[in-house]
């Protein structure tokens, strides 16, 4: 053990007893059943629809309001107790208006905070005291310690205790307290978050969703295919820029790009102005929620196609510059006839319909306007001097990765590329192979280069940025090509058609999946592969645990985009002390209807793996570090404190 380590740590722990008591501490702490890990996925903005799940702890909320009050209050009570937890500030609004005089009132607020005393005390059984306190809130830790710790309540300190909800109410600091117990709550009946990747996309709040990330106790981020291409973009990608802005277009979303993160595309609209007109293939897609005038949806309209085909020009350059992305099918611009306004596919031609070809030079299609380089060089300098992106990406990075290994489970948004035999997809980049782990290690190293060196724009590091995005061994995307521009110009859909890699199917086979698990270093006996990325059908009867429970995926869908073809919004997981369960969400609708109704969008629990045994500390990650830590202070304990003992017992 290094010397000056010990020395510094010394500091902190500048007696024996100190680090005897913190040993004690964190022996004891491994015995601790483990805490409840939540998982979601693919977010796409959806705030709302996320908000409510974060707040419910994916039912498990309401699930211990009613093991604890199950004999004491009803369903409906024990909805509306419920609901006090998830939304305290309206809930507590609408009491309020509801109570008839302030006697009503005195006496739901004393009775109320009983009960959050109570379901503060069950939420919290395994975990320390210390853990605990630091989940209250800080003004009323004091207060909340002294009525969660009664001792002697029914003799000597009855009056006390009722003495201390007396002042509560009467000093007007009702609302606070139960407000802030409610959110501990929330906070206790989740140890750990991880998001499955897909923060940003089509839906409106990708930016709140960030800022409650930011705030939340403990949460990791495997980043998914749309997260990639916001950290591209920041990271000084043009390619992924054109492509953010496209999709927000396409979805009627530019006010993230302008309103939230501060980006003016006023260069782009006179660019758009100046070469495009109307077009039904690039009108953005209604949303109900939104009313534009006429003006607004061709300004739009017009910004979506100068950006898509700034898009595909920029794509080619980066084809032929980089031959082992194996791409140069994708070289369409080059497979147009424009006298006749057709292209030829794989020796197939079809006609083309909704052009908007203004800007592209036939002898050389992948040739910039001077005025796009312009517009482009504008959007990429304020994209990297938004402030609030810059918050946002820097959070994405820390947090975030390609992969987590993580209490025995491997968490990935997409696929590991493999063949058709299962065995792991080889790509050759810069003359060095790589499969499977190895693979997505040099990915996961380009993207971190990428970010590092904002100010390189065309290097290999921003071109693997994009390659994440639509390469065919991306772990990230999982198909053969992405067919954005058959989906404009292409009337046929055959040409739409995105076929996936082999893992789509074969994580069905539960060899397949120990195969893989074994290859990230992990027990296939006992682990899990947790997916997002791929919407579940369950309304056509698709099954989201694969494998024989080997695989789960939890992409069921939170975009309303999705919601017509799966069913269903949204699957989540919990994984407790004693084994994983999968949830499946109906549809929300607001928080309103939650307020009112009590409704819970939570629909039917599936056990996908019960613990023989309950899990402890001891078996986690978290075990893994805290064992590391009291090795270092037994350390400390053995060479600075015991040490000097023997010397002075020696000199005497």
């Amino acid at each position: 053990m290094n010397i000056k380590y010990l020395d510094l740590l010394a500091h902190k722990y500048d007696s024996e007893e100190k680090v005897v008591t913190e040993i004690i501490n964190l022996e004891a702490t491994l015995n601790l059943p483990k805490g409840t890990e939540h998982f979601v996925s693919d977010l796409h903005g959806e705030y709302q629809a996320f908000q409510h799940v974060l707040r419910n702890g994916s039912g498990r909320v309401k699930e211990k309001i009613r093991d604890l009050f199950q004999d004491e209050l009803s369903d409906t009570e024990i909805n509306e107790f419920a609901t006090l937890v998830y939304y305290p500030e309206e809930k507590l609004k609408l009491i309020r208006d509801k109570c008839v005089n302030k006697q009503e009132l005195q006496h739901w607020y004393t009775e109320t905070i009983d009960r959050m005393i109570k379901l503060i005390s069950y939420s919290s059984t395994k975990y320390t005291r210390s853990k605990l306190h630091k989940a209250l809130p800080q003004e009323f830790v004091y207060i909340i310690e002294e009525l969660l710790y009664k001792i002697d309540e029914n003799t000597n300190k009855k009056q006390y205790y009722s003495k201390i909800v007396q002042q509560i109410i009467s000093l007007g600091q009702a609302d606070k307290i139960i407000t802030g117990m409610a959110y501990s709550t929330q906070r206790l009946v989740v140890d750990h978050l991880h998001v499955v990747g897909d923060i940003y996309d089509r839906g409106p709040e990708p930016d709140k969703i960030m800022d409650t990330l930011i705030n939340y106790h403990s949460v990791d981020i495997q980043w998914g295919n749309h997260d990639a291409l916001w950290i591209g973009a920041f990271a000084g990608s043009k390619v992924c820029l054109a492509n953010i802005i496209r999709i927000c277009a396409r979805y009627d979303n530019l006010n993230i790009i302008e309103d939230v993160y501060g980006i003016n595309l006023i260069p782009l609209l006179n660019l758009a102005d100046k070469y495009y007109e109307d077009n039904p293939a690039f009108r953005p897609k209604s949303n109900s929620d939104k009313k534009k005038s006429d003006h607004e949806l061709l300004q739009i309209t017009k910004i979506h196609q100068a950006i898509a085909i700034i898009q595909f020009k920029l794509e080619m350059s980066i084809i032929k510059r980089r031959p082992y992305f194996n791409m140069s099918e994708r070289l369409l611009l080059e497979k147009i006839n424009y006298d006749k306004n057709e292209i030829t596919i794989n020796g197939k031609t079809y006609p083309l319909e909704n052009t908007c070809f203004a800007t592209i030079n036939p002898d050389n299609p992948s040739e910039l306007l001077k005025e796009e380089e312009q517009v482009l060089d504008r959007l990429l300098f304020f994209v990297q001097h938004s402030e609030k992106l810059a918050r946002h990406m820097n959070f994405l990075m820390k947090k975030g990765s390609l992969y987590l290994k993580y209490n025995g489970n491997l968490l990935i948004h997409g696929c590991i590329p493999i063949d058709e035999k299962g065995n792991m997809e080889k790509m050759v980049i810069e003359n060095h192979t790589y499969a499977g782990r190895d693979l997505l290690d040099i990915f996961e190293h380009y993207l971190r280069h990428a970010f590092a060196h904002p100010e390189e724009t065309d290097d290999l590091a921003t071109d693997m940025v994009w390659y994440l995005w639509t390469g065919e061994y991306s772990s990230l995307f999982g198909k053969r090509a992405m067919t954005t521009f058959e989906r404009y110009f292409i009337k046929d859909k055959e040409t739409h058609k995105e076929i996936k890699n082999p893992y789509y199917h074969l994580r069905e086979n539960e060899e397949i999946c120990s195969k893989i698990l074994a290859e990230m270093d992990l027990n296939p006996n006992v682990g899990h592969i947790i997916n997002g990325h791929t919407p579940v059908k369950e309304i056509k009867g698709e099954n989201p645990i694969k494998a024989n429970g080997k695989l789960i995926v939890i992409d069921g869908g939170f975009s309303k985009a999705y919601q017509s073809t799966t069913g269903i919004a949204g699957y989540t997981l919990l994984y407790n002390s004693f084994g994983i369960q999968l949830v499946a969400h109906e549809k929300f609708n607001s928080k309103k209807d939650v307020l009112l109704k009590g409704s819970d969008v939570l629909s039917v629990k599936r056990l996908v793996d019960k613990e023989l045994e309950r899990k402890k500390v001891l078996e986690t990650n978290e075990g893994e570090r805290l064992l590391q830590e009291i090795s270092v202070l037994k350390s400390l304990l053995e060479n600075r404190y015991r040490s000097l003992d023997q010397s002075l017992q020696f000199n005497d």
